[in-house]
């Protein structure tokens, strides 16, 4: 049904949305009209005040006949606010449609320049109103645009909808830090209900005016009729003539039954004997169509019918309101201006509805072409019938899913067929399709399946499916420091075992990109190639991102954030580079300290002195004589800090000549002086970014964890999105509240309504994270009720058990996966 709907709005939105945009630019031409009159034409709607009595009426009627003494006077408008002139509306002559319109001084009756540019707001009325269509015509064209942005405003409610509906926000906050189609999508989206309520009102009223059937209809629940003209009074008797016309009696009358008149709109009938209409204004007049109506004897000035808008029926008035509804001024100058502002966007809201669609058809056709390519790349030498071979992964980091893609290009120029998926969207049944699969499955933290394969993990090892007719090989990605090195890539192993797949040869363990492990892994695609290794292509397969992508920048700052903690120190350390660098909150750094060099280059000999002159030169002699790969550290600032942050522990423990520090920690909390350069690689993180949705959030971590953290509250603090709790825990309370100044400065702002600190070696009694979550269950179950998102960045070991196993308790297993698979459950762990 959702897609249903979204068809039909962008089609709708591509089709009368450009016509629309007539209807907004004239609009808001319009709702300041008489200000734009008055602007181009000083002197005549208005003068200087003078000290003199004002004409009447009927002075006014005798000063038009005296300028044009073959014409009928037809209307007359006076104000009586002192300096607005009087407008006489002279009939129209034989054979013409309107008269001439002459503006008189209301003190001397003297003539004044004429209106121009009139005629140029008539046209945009026309074009507005009509569409320069015949009249009839044009009021149903113009009625069904307005039923079809009246469509365009709800089913684009119903398509934006957020799950937080009862959060104002979700629906309110427009996010200026999104770039590109995100961007426009929140900018027509967001804005658009902003200004919802504006073009549902312009719909509706604009429909009641193009089809009668339609006014009749609300004329009818509103228990009121059309105006209708009056009935011309009786004509005299042939050769007598009429009693003369007495316009100063009917003034009088005027005056006397509404003293408190803003404006009066004369109608003057031809015929003597007809009564004489006056439309007319109270001062306190909520809006200027909150419009009386008086008729009156013309010779006597006796009063046939009186009906001030302070009297009407609340149906009489609410027909008179419609369009001051329409055009905003029911809610006087602010209204108008709101409305103005609504008209004028209505062309932005086509031209972002235009961006959007063409960027999804540019897409569409860049996918169509990418996939007639791939499929193209091997079409010539692929048998006839032959099967293609499903290369699926699971990546946490991007590793795993780069080496399935230079897999697939592999296999694919060799000639052979095949279908690239994610874990994320496969399933048990669509893996019965293929007879051939290879697997590249990364581990998360202790052999767990990245967040993205943790549906596709649970489904596997639930499923009836028989495998017994697929090969399969995996290539497992880990790192030997874990405990269950490449756990998930075995589990996976085992499991396929399980439903009967046959492997080609034993899981292929690669630890932090090791060559070898990839050499291996390229003797399988050759295999499935067909042809011998010698005389196949030779297969470039780099888990890594090239070095070239490692940029330099300098310590400028170090600073020790626990001095006395029973702990190893917490540094934050602080660098300085290239100005136009940009990563999102929960951005990883890959850091080559400066006294190793990546793996594979010439690596300088160390002399024996060094070997114990300090801790971090204990490191280096070990980088000199052992393979080593960059650290990853998580970013502890944004952008828009100006520097790059990183929250290190330094690492302690016993080398072969006593204490040494950590390869990477060691050289970056000791070794490195202030000025050093190091070489920095900025990585997404797209499983620990931001949500797309202003939501709730809960952030849970531990020690260095705060870096993750840290770069989302401060990008939640710069949104302006308050709804934020931080559940952190350290050792002890006097000497590891690491940021708290900052965190203070959040909570005393409002961004910080929950907050909870542990300390899990305080002399008060120790407590973890785990278990201040047991405490506030109720609470984050219904923070999780209302939509939050949870982040949990810290230790694998302990810490994030903890967490999870602490959910699982509060809220059962089905619910926190759902929470993972609709990425409402975020880690960075370590």
């Amino acid at each position: 049904m959702k897609k249903l709907w979204f068809q039909l709005h962008w089609f709708v939105g591509i089709t009368a949305g450009t016509i629309l945009i007539l209807i907004g630019l004239t609009g808001s031409i319009l709702s300041f009209r008489e200000e734009l009159l008055d602007f181009l034409n000083p002197g005549v709607r208005n003068i200087a005040v003078q000290n003199a009595p004002v004409l009447t009426p009927p002075q006014i009627a005798a000063a038009a006949k005296a300028l044009h003494p073959d014409a009928r006077i037809a209307s007359i408008i006076i104000y009586s606010e002192p300096g607005s002139t009087a407008r006489v509306g002279l009939a129209p002559a034989k054979g013409e449609q309107r008269g001439e319109a002459i503006f008189l001084n209301p003190y001397t009756g003297a003539l004044l320049p004429p209106l121009h540019y009139d005629e140029v707001f008539e046209w945009v009325d026309s074009l507005h109103r009509h569409l320069l269509l015949p009249r009839d015509a044009g009021r149903i064209a113009l009625g069904i645009l307005a039923l079809c942005l009246l469509g365009l405003s709800l089913s684009g409610l119903y398509l934006r909808w957020p799950r937080r509906a009862g959060d104002w926000r979700a629906w309110l906050k427009l996010d200026l830090r999104l770039k590109g189609r995100s961007f426009l999508w929140g900018l027509h989206s967001v804005v658009g209900t902003w200004m919802m309520l504006g073009y549902v009102i312009f719909t509706l009223t604009g429909v009641y005016w193009s089809f009668d059937v339609v006014r009749s209809t609300v004329d009818g629940w509103l228990g009121v009729t059309r105006v209708a003209r009056e009935v011309p009074g009786p004509k005299p008797a042939k050769g007598v003539k009429p009693p003369p016309v007495d316009l100063a009696a009917s003034w009088a009358t005027f005056e006397g039954a509404a003293p408190n008149w803003r404006m009066a709109f004369l109608r003057i009938p031809e015929r003597a004997t007809a009564p004489l209409q006056i439309v007319w204004t109270a001062k306190d007049a909520p809006h200027v169509r909150a419009r009386g109506r008086m008729a009156l004897n013309q010779q006597t000035g006796a009063m046939i019918k009186n009906e001030p808008y302070a009297e009407m029926t609340v149906g009489g008035q609410a027909q008179a309101s419609i369009y001051a509804l329409h055009v905003g001024s029911f809610f006087g100058m602010p209204g108008r201006i709101v409305m103005f502002l609504i008209s004028l966007a209505l062309p932005g809201f086509a031209i972002t509805g235009w961006m959007l669609y063409l960027n999804r058809r540019k897409q569409k056709r860049s996918a169509a072409a990418e996939r007639k390519k791939f499929a193209a790349g091997g079409a010539g030498t692929v048998a006839a019938g032959a099967d293609a071979v499903l290369l699926a992964y699971a990546s946490q980091t991007g590793a795993a899913e780069r080496l399935a893609l230079q897999s697939a290009a592999a296999l694919q120029a060799a000639g052979v067929a095949v279908h690239v998926h994610s874990l994320e969207k496969l399933t048990p049944p669509q893996l019965v399709k293929y007879k051939r699969a290879l697997f590249v499955a990364s581990s998360f933290g202790e052999g767990e399946p990245p967040d993205a394969a943790r549906r596709f993990n649970r489904l596997l090892h639930t499923a009836a499916e028989e495998l017994q007719h697929m090969q399969y090989a995996v290539l497992a990605l880990g790192d030997r420091n874990y405990a269950q090195f490449c756990g998930f890539g075995h589990a996976l192993d085992a499991r396929l075992r399980t439903m009967g797949a046959q492997a080609l040869h034993p899981t292929i363990e690669v630890d932090n990109g090791d060559a070898g492990a990839l050499a291996r892994w390229s003797g399988t695609l050759h295999a499935l190639i067909g042809g011998s290794a010698s005389d196949a292509p030779e297969l470039a397969l780099s888990a890594a991102v090239a070095d070239t992508d490692y940029a330099s920048w300098r310590i400028v700052g170090r600073k020790l954030l626990n001095p006395g903690s029973v702990g190893d120190g917490l540094y934050e350390i602080t660098l300085s580079g290239d100005p136009a660098a940009d990563w999102r909150p929960g951005a990883l750094a890959d850091i080559w300290p400066g006294h190793y060099t990546p793996a594979g280059a010439p690596v300088a000999a160390v002399s024996p002195e060094m070997q114990a002159a300090s801790p971090a030169a204990q490191a280096t002699q070990a980088a000199a004589s052992t393979p080593v790969a960059p650290r990853r550290y998580s970013l502890a600032s944004l952008p828009s800090d100006g520097v790059l942050q990183l929250l290190v522990r330094q690492v302690r423990y016993e080398g072969a000549s006593g204490p040494a520090l950590g390869l990477a920690s060691g050289w970056l909390t000791d070794g490195a002086q202030v000025g050093d350069e190091v070489r920095v690689r900025l990585i997404a993180n797209p499983a620990f970014d931001m949500h797309a949705e202003a939501r709730p959030a809960i952030y849970i971590g531990n020690g260095s964890g705060m870096a993750g953290l840290r770069s989302h509250l401060r990008a939640r603090v710069q949104a302006g999105q308050q709804r934020n709790w931080l559940i952190f825990g350290e050792r002890q309370r006097e000497f590891d509240s690491i940021c708290a100044q900052e965190i203070a400065g959040w909570r005393a702002a409002g961004m910080l309504p929950e907050l909870d600190l542990v300390f899990s070696r305080d002399v008060t009694g120790g407590e973890y994270v785990q278990d201040r979550m047991h405490v506030r269950a109720d609470v984050l179950r219904d923070w999780i009720a209302e939509g939050a998102v949870l982040y949990v960045c810290g230790s694998l070991q302990g810490m994030a058990g903890g967490v999870d196993a602490a959910l699982e308790e509060m809220i059962g297993r089905a619910a926190l996966d759902d929470l993972i698979e609709t990425g409402r459950y975020r880690r960075d762990v370590y």
